[in-house]
């Protein structure tokens, strides 16, 4: 079976992408939701997000937010705000964010190939959310949520995109949230779509960058129609599940930084003390974005510090272990604050670097939180190292901006 398969996208008809087109899902609350679809009711958010539609004590788990997702999906196709492509195609998927661009295929990636680790993880799942996406796609019979996968950059599949996107986009919309970019490019033609296969057909893996959940929930789903499919034949389109699948090296992964909520009873003075057992320590002026691997920048009392791991705390060969937020988790956050198990603690929150330096002093400075920590990003080198090692990452290593749109195109399961 093919890694890649072309599929017959649903998509926003002409001249109403930018009515659709809405963030990821899981990138706004539900307040925020609400919020972003006043005066739009054709945003795809009605149908990633449904329970908005639904009275503020609806949990947002509930059957009635699936079907109400369907009932928005179906209303969106009958009034043709959404309309199928009439043959399977590729599409081309750029990005651009200030200067940055990023370029990538839209596909539907083998279910086969992501069980048998061709299409390798970095991260484990919830149940209670991966739970989610399974009843979302089973409600919907669709994938309205593409998997962020990244290749090693090939000249093949490259040298495509550049011919594909070297004319005016299908779809070319920009979000008002956040001033991305977003274009679109049916791939169609019969060479490039045997050529694009081919050349994903060659490679040994491809990797889940981010949307764990999501694969995760396809290939469920994908693994439960074909037990109860006795004609099952391979050729099913939920073999496959929707994924844009970028070059690794036109990837763009953010620090994800950390606050902690005390110094584990210790004072200022003291928590310094124990932190220079294991680092360099210098008062710093400014706030710190650590320029390399190694570096850190911590914040605690209105005082900024820059902090440079002592060379003995770096394990070698160890891909896990050798990631900033394991050095820092490893040598600081747990055996100085206490905090074992960053998945679950309290203690410890999540800021990701698109906010700033500046979030994290606002969380320290509220009271709320004792320290702040800036990171140097993982680089995705590292993420395709632990990837390869079958290893796990830490919680909240890596941040990709841009983030994709949801709604310019779908993946219906026939």
């Amino acid at each position: 079976m093919s890694l890649i398969k072309p599929f017959r996208g649903l998509r926003p008809a002409e001249g109403r992408a930018a009515d659709v087109a809405a963030p990821p899902y899981d990138v706004v609350d539900r307040g925020e939701a609400k919020a972003l679809v006043s005066g739009r009711p054709w945003s795809f958010l009605h149908i990633s997000r449904p329970e908005i539609d639904l009275a503020d004590d609806v949990d947002a788990y509930d059957a009635s937010v699936y079907l109400k997702g369907r009932e928005n999906l179906d209303r969106m196709v009958d009034e043709g705000i959404l309309a199928r492509d009439p043959e399977p195609c590729y599409y081309a998927y750029r990005l651009t964010m200030g200067k940055h661009v990023q370029t990538g295929v839209v596909a539907t990636a083998s279910v086969d190939a992501y069980d048998k680790g061709r299409i390798k993880k970095h991260e484990f799942t919830r149940p209670v959310k991966e739970d989610d996406r399974v009843r979302q796609i089973d409600t919907l019979n669709a994938q309205t949520g593409p998997v962020f996968l990244v290749y090693k950059a090939d000249a093949v599949v490259d040298g495509i995109l550049r011919d594909v996107t070297s004319v005016a986009a299908d779809i070319d919309v920009t979000a008002e949230r956040d001033a991305v970019r977003h274009e679109l490019w049916p791939i169609c033609r019969t060479d490039q779509v045997k050529a694009l296969t081919a050349a994903f057909d060659a490679m040994p893996a491809i990797y889940v960058a981010d949307g764990h959940h999501r694969s995760a929930a396809g290939s469920r789903v994908g693994n439960a129609r074909r037990a109860a499919n006795p004609a099952h034949t391979g050729d099913e389109s939920y073999n496959h599940f929707l994924s844009v699948i970028f070059p690794h090296d036109q990837m763009q992964i953010l620090d994800y930084n950390r606050v902690v909520a005390d110094l584990n009873g210790r004072d200022k003075d003291a928590f310094l003390a124990a932190v220079a057992g294991a680092f360099d320590l210098e008062v710093s002026s400014e706030p710190v974005k650590p320029a390399r691997s190694g570096e850190f920048g911590m914040y605690v009392d209105g005082q900024w510090y820059r902090l440079q791991i002592h060379d003995e705390h770096i394990p070698a060969d160890e891909p896990v272990g050798r990631l900033d937020v394991s050095l820092l988790q490893n040598a600081l956050i747990a055996p100085l604050l206490g905090v074992g198990d960053p998945r679950r603690d309290e203690r410890i929150d999540f800021v990701g670097g698109i906010r700033g330096l500046a979030a994290l002093e606002q969380r320290v400075d509220s009271g709320k939180w004792a320290v702040a920590f800036s990171l140097f990003p993982t680089t995705m080198q590292a993420l395709m190292d632990v990837a390869d090692a079958g290893e796990v990452m830490p919680p909240k290593s890596t941040w990709f901006e841009p983030k994709l749109a949801d709604g310019l195109v779908s993946h219906v399961l026939d």
